[in-house]
């Protein structure tokens, strides 16, 4: 007994180590990336400021949000995480739950074909033309309804059913005369609270940091999404300063350019990624329970 009892305690002490290595090597990036968009840029670079701010001047944030164009990208990140996680549960929910029952016909034909998705995919040209011929390009729907169901998430979401939803509950309700609408709409979905969450989220991370579908298909600047605005802010204040350094006699230019480069980009970080580090702890109590069930295989 005494010797498991010190196996235990060692086993524990190691853990413990390795959980707050592991924390520090989470949190260090998190705390400078802050520290450096509000500290002196030469203390940033020459290594002065390594956690806590120094000199703190807030130019970089004021230069992000002095640009229109930020609230414009605001506004349609937002309205396309809404609109596009919105549509994804909306189809995610029912088709996930139908491939769970048994009663499915033809279910494992479905399930193939969700499963042959996860291997191929058309590419980006047959995908960009698709997108094309149905008219989508430069609207909102090009960022929204390309990839709005993936297989992942929906045999996450199917495990998630079977394992939550028995058939003892499904026959019973059926006994006492509920409806597939009813028996779904008041059974499932008040039970499935924990994976509506987990996959709402996934989704609405995925949109909010898209910009590549929006490199492609936008040219509307009134339609771009925050990241493209702030990758645009990015190179502009490069270019920027690429010119100044080349211009003669502009030596204090330069080194003004250089210093709001350097703000303004550890700015756009904190500007992208603040209000999804907000939702994550209100939604971090769904996440074992939702992921953990929904991993489970047959």
């Amino acid at each position: 007994m005494s010797r498991f009892r010190l196996s235990d305690k060692a086993f524990e002490r190691i853990n413990i180590a390795f959980v707050s290595l592991l924390t520090l090597i989470i949190i260090y990036p998190l705390i400078f990336v802050i520290s450096a968009s509000i500290s002196d840029p030469h203390a940033v670079n020459t290594g002065k400021m390594w956690l806590w701010p120094v000199d703190i001047t807030f130019d970089g944030f004021k230069r992000v949000f002095q640009n229109e164009a930020i609230w414009v990208g605001y506004k349609n990140t937002i309205i396309y995480t809404l609109i596009g996680t919105s549509i994804h549960l909306f189809l995610l929910l029912p088709c996930a739950y139908a491939l769970s029952r048994k009663e499915l016909m033809a279910k494992k034909v479905f399930l193939w074909i969700v499963l042959f998705t996860m291997l191929f995919n058309g590419g980006l040209i047959p995908t960009y033309l698709v997108v094309q011929k149905l008219g989508m390009v430069n609207t909102m729907w090009a960022i929204v309804i390309p990839g709005v169901l993936g297989a992942w998430s929906l045999l996450v979401a199917r495990s998630f059913f079977q394992q939550t939803i028995p058939d003892q509950l499904v026959e019973a309700s059926k006994i006492d005369g509920a409806s597939d609408l009813y028996l779904f709409f008041k059974v499932v979905i008040p039970l499935s609270l924990p994976i509506i969450a987990v996959m709402a989220l996934f989704h609405a991370v995925a949109l909010w940091n898209q910009y590549f579908n929006a490199l492609i298909y936008l040219t509307d600047e009134d339609l771009f999404p925050l990241q493209l605005i702030l990758r645009q802010i990015l190179i502009i204040n490069e270019v920027s300063a690429d010119s100044a350094a080349s211009a003669a006699g502009a030596a204090q230019s330069f080194a003004d350019q250089v210093k709001t480069a350097s703000l303004v980009k550890y700015a756009v970080i904190i500007v992208s990624a603040l209000p999804l580090l907000i939702v994550y702890p209100f939604l971090q109590r769904f996440f074992v329970k939702g992921v953990l069930i929904g991993s489970v295989k047959e």
